[in-house]
């Protein structure tokens, strides 16, 4: 891939890195003003712990796609950035500009998400 291409998607790893982290720490925010509220009823407290384990849930997705961006990160620092983890061909850059983060091509998307759901 051409460096200016590179350089692009470098930039909205990092800015994706950062509006995910900011999210983060509004979310774990939130969830401490929850969990430091105290339910004055059977209601309240299903509702708050609702609220809670969904915004742990979001969190740990969160968590996970920032995991995938450092490894985009780090796959263009090691020059093998766009690459499939599966199959070893090129991902297209329309598949990048949309996830930037891509590990798959679409073929390999598709045949890893028949396989996840098969178990």
């Amino acid at each position: 891939m051409e460096s200016s291409k590179l350089k692009f998607f470098k930039n909205e790893l990092l800015a994706l890195k950062n509006s995910i982290g900011k999210n983060i720490y509004s979310a774990e925010k939130e969830i401490t003003l929850m969990r430091n509220q105290s339910p004055t009823d059977d209601g309240d407290y299903a509702v708050l712990m609702n609220d809670t384990s969904i915004d742990d849930t979001l969190i740990a997705n969160q968590m996970q796609k920032l995991k995938e961006i450092d490894e985009a990160l780090d796959k263009i620092a090691n020059g093998n950035y766009g690459i499939c983890d599966m199959c070893e061909e090129p991902i297209s850059v329309a598949r990048l500009q949309v996830k930037p983060y891509a590990k798959y091509c679409i073929a390999c998307r598709e045949i890893n998400e028949k396989e996840s759901s098969d178990k």
